[in-house]
């Protein structure tokens, strides 16, 4: 019965240990192609529907993205692999706020 408890103690402080490491990032990502008034809108679209992503702001006069996520739910490449499906390739400008 102690072996159970110590076993059901040592298995939650390590499923929660794996919670803890996930952090909220931001990235800027650079977005080429956006040419016209709704490039920004599809781009926002397309990055919000990605699991994990918290917070979209893009700008068509900086033409760029910032894009804030759950690092646990999703990466930079995922979301820069979501912008080019679209049509609209990205790299990253700044890693962190």
């Amino acid at each position: 019965m102690k072996h159970r408890l110590i076993l059901s103690v040592l298995t939650l402080l390590l499923l929660s240990a794996g919670q803890s490491l996930a952090a909220e990032r931001t990235v800027t990502l650079r977005v080429d192609n956006m040419y016209c008034a709704s490039c920004p809108f599809i781009v926002q679209m397309t990055l919000e529907r990605v699991d994990g992503v918290t917070d979209v702001k893009v700008s068509f006069r900086e033409r760029a993205a910032r894009v804030t996520f759950d690092d646990a739910k999703t990466t930079v490449k995922i979301l820069r692999e979501a912008t080019l499906l679209r049509g609209y390739p990205s790299a990253v400008l700044k890693y962190g706020s």
